[in-house]
């Protein structure tokens, strides 16, 4: 399996936004479940924004969701947040090029993507919330549960980031010895 990166920008970030090696094990627990599908490992395959791969901002997205959740002491469900989080972008094609999937991408893949969901997992009503309405306010309806709005917000920030990320600011982090 690829070696999976976490960016993060400073060295300021390094210190406050990390999960401790109690919260990081629960947090790759429940990973390493979904990453056994093969599906989920064909994201790596496709390109999201810029040079981060469908996995690895799904993995991020996931990744913030959690850690906000932790440092604010929000009471959510930690399972539905995690699945929901990293099938939030489960749509299996490639959005840049043109004859690979439908019009308006960006408002037709939380359907695609929940589709595909189903297709592959039993899903909870949180996640089905999650992965349907993380794109809103660009499709009309909200997120109708604590989890999706972290998932939203943390879906918007990193793809800032990762469609202005410059590789010499960059800190990676590696969390593959979670993964083993």
């Amino acid at each position: 399996m690829k070696r999976i990166l976490f960016y993060i920008y400073s060295e300021y970030e390094v210190n406050i936004l990390q999960l401790t090696s109690d919260e990081m094990l629960d947090f790759c627990s429940e990973i390493k479940k979904l990453l056994a599908y093969p599906e989920i490992q064909s994201m790596a395959d496709y390109i999201q924004h810029g040079h981060t791969s469908c996995l690895e901002h799904c993995l991020t997205v996931t990744y913030y969701s959690y850690l906000w959740a932790k440092r604010l002491h929000l009471p959510i469900d930690e399972s539905s947040l995690i699945r929901g989080g990293l099938l939030h972008d489960f749509f299996l094609y490639d959005w840049h090029i043109k004859t690979n999937h439908p019009r308006f991408h960006g408002f037709r893949h939380p359907k695609i993507a929940l589709h595909n969901a189903h297709r592959y997992f039993e899903l909870t009503a949180k996640e089905c919330d999650i992965i349907s309405h993380h794109m809103w306010p660009l499709t009309p309806i909200p997120p109708l549960c604590l989890e999706g709005y972290l998932v939203t917000f943390a879906d918007k920030w990193c793809s800032l980031r990762e469609t202005f990320h410059r590789p010499s600011q960059a800190i990676s982090l590696h969390f593959s010895y979670a993964f083993h």
